[in-house]
């Protein structure tokens, strides 16, 4: 992200103006010359997710405790260090920056495609980073866990980079923690590198804006412009290529071709062609489309009262200007973005204020037939979310609002956002008055806001049968059953699997879920795992929607879901283990889940779905013996499995797992099973 080489020609060709720093003392420095202020470290959450993900197991839909416990390690470092911390997460993503944001996720689509392509292979998450993926939903979970762990969190409502770059300098910060090269262009307070920090002695590395001045000859003003004719996220190489060509083939006639010589050339080229006094802009010749793009780069990253020497323009940033005030009470629009500001909502701000709405990539496997991708799968979810916070017909006329959606998923090419038109829930003559669900309390309203939510899911009419369980239960109960009603596919031990994990994951510690080890990794359920957390996103976004009836706390994955835990349930259920060995033997286990069930198999059979057992009989080529007591990392000798994971020697080869099916034991209570499956052996 950022400047196209400048890190490298930075680490390359100047170290030096890569400056390793000790944390710590940079805090004792900054307090002695500042005694009323903290030394205050802004991060930039986005570029910090890579960091902060180093979960072994990634590829499962997330290890969201083994993911808390990382970043309470993360503040308590910086705490003791006497670092104040303060994050920053993208709120919204500027359409200045669209072509760019389009294109990485493209990318990431393919990488995905090939990391599919690896686990149909290998049966086995790749070992290698080079195809690693970030679990679906990261970025917005990671904001609500720092705010449980009490962090100082802030959700931006334009360019994240401008607003963490100006909140630095106008709070006199320490620094900037982050991954992206526009901190050196913007003149703000130093920025330091999140990849290179070292937590056991809290150093990292410095990158130096005012060394990589001196070493080209420029004025921090003008790295503005040297930013635009290098290429970033606003102007591509492209659009300069006419300048570039000119700046390269100057300087590589003086001075030949070496290392780093167009970050050199570019220098260059804006030392010999600077305004005469009182001008402003390149004194070359430009054409007006050049001019135009090099203006609005260079002025992106102008902060409030800088100016520029080579653009007239100066960065003024208007308050965020709402597409629907003219139809939403100011309340319910400054709720909304107070409540989004402080990363306390999600998705509601950018429905009301932008009228768009970003999904980055999911894990889904392109070549799957019957699950059909998350933003398909929860299309009718989102039209309800956007039903309750838009009118339906807002100018009295036959016209009606539509929301933009850059959604990513195979096969779309993201030329242009789909138009989503809201609708109402269908068994409501009229939608619910969002003033009051929003701002009145009482017993009564709270019912309609849980009513109003549940309905989102296709279960109303449910309300009171789920009054019994808690809330994170109570969003397991809403994604299982809505997955199990629109996806069609699912079958009972997919039910079960996400059931019986969801159940298990809430008696488990952090130390118990280090335990967990699967013998393969199945395509199937890597999917089924990330459309379960992509779709509690959506359960957030309903829950913002309906005036917040349940904490947001209670919806989260560390609460609901473990990627591990989820593969070894599908894996069990799918070779046939009996109910009581998903619930680990434990009755107390076994009645709840057996209570979960049942509503959500009678909110199946009431919407005209029949869920039936269909065990999956898959084999794995290159699957390591394993004990089925394993798969949840412990040993259980005084359970005796009726075999549900047969594994066998194949002579000369490797081992190999099979997935076989025995005469069920008189105690399940799953019903039947088969001996072969019941689909074409090319879907195996």
């Amino acid at each position: 992200m950022g400047v196209k080489g400048l890190q490298y020609f930075m680490e390359a060709c100047h170290p030096d103006a890569s400056v390793p720093v000790d944390l710590k003392q940079m805090a004792l420095n900054h307090s002695k010359a500042y005694p009323d202020s903290n030394a205050t470290l802004v991060v930039d959450g986005m570029g910090c997710l890579r960091y902060w993900y180093r979960c072994q197991a990634w590829v499962h839909g997330g290890q969201w405790q083994e993911y808390i416990h990382i970043l309470q390690e993360f503040i308590t470092a910086f705490t003791a260090a006497g670092v104040h911390l303060v994050f920053f997460f993208d709120g919204t993503v500027e359409e200045q920056k669209r072509a760019e944001w389009v294109k990485r996720r493209l990318r990431v689509n393919r990488d995905i495609a090939k990391l599919f392509q690896y686990i149909k292979s290998h049966n086995q998450q790749p070992n290698s980073r080079d195809l690693f993926c970030l679990p679906s939903g990261l970025a917005t979970f990671s904001r609500f866990a720092l705010k449980t762990l009490g962090q100082e969190t802030w959700c931006s409502v334009r360019e994240g980079d401008y607003e963490i770059a100006d909140y630095a300098l106008s709070h006199n910060c320490m620094g900037i923690l982050a991954q992206d090269t526009d901190f050196i262009i913007y003149n703000t307070v130093p920025y330091m590198s999140i990849s290179k920090l070292n937590l056991s002695n809290m150093t990292t590395v410095l990158y130096s804006r005012e060394r990589l001045c001196q070493v080209l000859k420029l004025h921090i003003t003008d790295l503005p412009l040297l930013a635009c004719m290098v290429g970033n996220d606003i102007v591509s190489e492209q659009q300069m290529q006419r300048l570039r060509n000119i700046a390269l083939a100057s300087y590589r006639k003086k001075h030949g071709q070496v290392q780093g010589d167009k970050i050199y050339a570019f220098a260059d080229f804006i030392n010999t062609h600077r305004p005469s006094e009182g001008a402003f802009g390149l004194s070359v010749p430009l054409h007006d489309s050049e001019k135009e793009i090099l203006d609005k780069g260079m002025c992106s990253y102008l902060l409030p009262g800088q100016k520029s020497p080579w653009s007239e323009c100066s960065r003024t940033i208007p308050e965020s200007a709402c597409l629907m005030e003219k139809f939403i009470p100011r309340d319910i629009l400054q709720a909304a973005k107070e409540k989004h500001i402080h990363a306390e909502s999600h998705t509601v701000f950018n429905v009301l204020y932008d009228g768009v709405v970003e999904c980055s990539n999911t894990l889904e496997d392109e070549d799957e037939v019957e699950l059909p991708s998350q933003a398909i799968l929860y299309l009718s979810v989102r039209e309800r979310i956007y039903g309750l916070l838009l009118p339906a017909q807002p100018d009295c006329s036959s016209n009606s609002l539509s929301v933009k959606e850059w959604f990513v998923f195979p096969g779309n090419p993201l030329k242009e956002p789909a138009k989503v038109t809201p609708k109402p829930l269908s068994y409501q003559e009229e939608p619910p008055d969002l003033m009051a669900l929003w701002f009145r309390t009482g017993p009564e309203v709270k019912r309609v806001q849980v009513s109003t939510l549940l309905g989102v899911f296709d279960l109303h009419g449910f309300t009171e049968d789920l009054q019994r369980f808690e809330a994170s239960l109570i969003a397991v109960i809403c994604l299982v059953t809505y997955i199990a009603i629109r996806a069609r596919h699912l079958s009972l031990e997919d039910i079960d699997a996400y059931l019986s994990q969801a159940v298990c994951v809430r008696f488990k510690s952090f130390t118990d879920m280090q335990q967990i080890r699967t013998p393969v990794v199945d395509p199937r359920a890597v999917q089924l795992g990330s459309l379960f957390v992509r779709g509690l996103t959506y359960l957030l976004a309903a829950n913002s929607a309906c005036g917040f009836p349940f904490q947001m706390e209670e919806l989260m994955p560390w609460k609901t879901f473990d990627g591990l835990l989820f593969h070894s349930k599908y894996l069990q259920s799918h070779s046939g283990c009996p109910n009581e060995e998903l619930l680990e033997g434990k009755p107390s286990w076994m009645s709840l889940f057996v209570s979960v069930r049942a509503v959500v198999l009678e909110a199946c059979r009431r919407r005209g779905i029949s869920v039936h057992s269909q065990p999956r009989r898959l084999q794995y080529s290159q699957a390591r013996p394993v004990n089925v007591h394993d798969l949840r990392g412990e040993r259980r000798p005084q359970l005796q499995s009726t075999a549900c994971l047969e594994f066998s020697q194949q002579p000369g080869g490797p081992a190999r797992y099979q997935q076989g099916y025995r005469p069920r034991p008189t105690h399940s209570n799953r019903g039947r099973y088969h001996l072969a499956p019941r689909w074409p052996q090319s879907q195996n």
